[in-house]
């Protein structure tokens, strides 16, 4: 075989590798790290930052424990608003739950309909007057 031949070889291969990565490329779904409304979320980032530390200058973050059969948020005082649930390997399984705080300032979500593994939980909500905002991951087992 002498070296004409070689290069084809080569040149075919290189070839063939771009075409099935540009297959592989084409056929993978969206990219689930990246939120279809990032250019809305850009513009209220001020908003969000300035909730998150609200919630260091008042010292009122909640609680967080991972029970077997659910997870028990606690807050220092009443309180009410929403907890995102993040799943950060699949995007079809985030939930939004409305809340309002026990007489214990507790707030349960049961682990049947959840699946184990790593979430985000975002709690947005308004106490004595104020609204706050804090993320904190768990892992459900």
């Amino acid at each position: 075989m002498n070296w004409g031949t070689k290069i084809i070889i080569g040149m075919l291969t290189f070839m063939s590798f771009i075409l099935i990565l540009s297959i592989l490329m084409f056929r993978s779904d969206t990219d689930a790290l990246v939120d279809k409304d990032y250019y809305e979320k850009g513009l209220k980032y001020d908003e969000t930052y300035r909730l998150k530390e609200q919630v260091l200058l008042d010292s009122v973050i909640p609680d967080i424990f991972v029970g077997k059969e659910s997870v028990i948020i606690t807050f220092q005082t009443i309180s009410e608003g929403t907890i995102k649930l993040v799943r950060t390997a699949d995007q079809r399984q985030d939930r939004i739950l409305p809340f309002k705080t026990s007489e214990e300032n507790k707030v349960e979500i049961p682990l049947n309909s959840l699946p184990g593994g790593q979430w985000k939980l975002i709690l947005n909500w308004r106490s004595g007057g104020k609204f706050y905002l804090n993320e904190q991951e768990v892992i459900i087992p």
